[in-house]
């Protein structure tokens, strides 16, 4: 039952993060560019004169992550792991930039909206989603778990 509802959330959520990335921003049509260089539009962000507008940005880029973090590792425990959880929002905001670029007028493709979900993944995950997937996945064991297991049972004597 609790995967099921972790499950619908994730797909809200989903539902969401691409309605608020893949809609159109005319108005932003002549100030879009693509950002390949880690770290520019974080430092744009910052120096402007409104914080409301970087903690808006920056803030709502991490928070963008922090449901992978929460509900991937509840659905499945495959997901658990601070580098699996990271790597799949990566991978999923990473199809979302590029989609952006190429297909949505005024939006562009910015490796700083990844790097900022990825912490927000990291960011969910570190306190509450690894927690949560041991409490819905207790037995699951992992496959070098499962290797030294096979080893263990194999000497004699040993426990």
């Amino acid at each position: 039952m609790v995967g099921t509802v972790a499950l619908l959330g994730l797909a809200v959520c989903a539902a969401v993060i691409v309605k608020l990335t893949l809609t159109p921003s005319p108005a932003s049509v002549g100030i879009a560019h693509t950002n390949l260089h880690p770290g520019t539009s974080i430092r744009l962000y910052l120096d402007q004169p409104s914080v409301r507008e970087a903690l808006l940005q920056i803030g709502g880029n991490i928070l963008i992550g922090v449901p992978f973090g929460l509900l991937l590792p509840v659905i499945t425990p495959r997901a658990r792991g601070l580098l699996r959880v990271v790597l799949i929002c990566s991978l999923a905001v990473l199809m979302l930039e590029i989609a952006q670029h190429f297909f949505v007028e005024g939006r562009s493709f910015d490796i700083d909206d990844v790097i900022l979900a990825a912490l927000g993944a990291a960011l969910g995950y570190l306190p509450l989603g690894r927690r949560f997937s041991l409490r819905m996945h207790p037995d699951h064991r992992h496959w070098w778990q499962r290797q030294v297991d096979v080893v263990r049972r194999r000497r004699p004597g040993r426990g």
